[in-house]
């Protein structure tokens, strides 16, 4: 019988501000949690952090270096959770160092510990940490849901090739409502 995890990646106060405008898109990431919680699926929080002074960083990274470069506090409150998507106690939050969410994290030990082969994959962006994760989840042999509408990107026509064209050749993508529907 499969275990099934539902990993809440990238949620942290300074992705989700790119959103501000519209915060309707955070109630389907709430409606995820909202499931996974009733229905005793753990829920694994991912987020980016570095050590203070960026010394995971190598210049030549084009997305993380400018990071680096930009005097952000590593630890501030920018890599925290958004609050709107708060972990419950014991849930683990998994700091990663690059875009996949088992880059340089606990993830993976986490999920034998569990013996969780199942993964419920919702995060920003989709073209970022969804995708990054979806490949490497695939290539560890784990059975994959994404949830396409708990996945945002700035580029909407990159969302929808991602989730119409290229995930469903390692995943089944599906709504929340849909995910959710099936657990009953």
């Amino acid at each position: 019988m499969s275990k099934s995890a539902l990993l809440v990646m990238d949620l942290q106060n300074s992705i989700i501000s790119r959103y501000a405008s519209n915060p309707e898109v955070i109630a389907p990431f709430q409606q995820a949690i909202e499931a996974a919680r009733t229905h005793h699926i753990p829920v694994i929080y991912v987020r980016v952090g570095f050590m203070e002074g960026y010394t995971e960083v190598h210049p030549r990274n084009k997305m993380f270096g400018r990071l680096a470069q930009s005097g952000i506090p590593a630890g501030g409150e920018g890599m925290q959770i958004h609050d709107s998507v708060k972990p419950q106690p014991g849930e683990p939050v998994i700091t990663k160092v690059r875009v996949s969410a088992f880059a340089g994290s606990t993830l993976e030990q986490i999920l034998r510990a569990q013996e969780i082969d199942t993964l419920i994959l919702s995060g920003i962006s989709t073209s970022g940490v969804v995708l990054s994760t979806v490949r490497e989840a695939a290539d560890k042999d784990y059975s994959i849901t994404v949830l396409s509408d708990a996945c945002l990107d700035l580029d909407p026509e990159v969302h929808g090739v991602l989730m119409d064209k290229v995930f469903p050749r390692q995943a089944d993508v599906m709504t929340v409502e849909t995910w959710a529907g099936s657990l009953a």
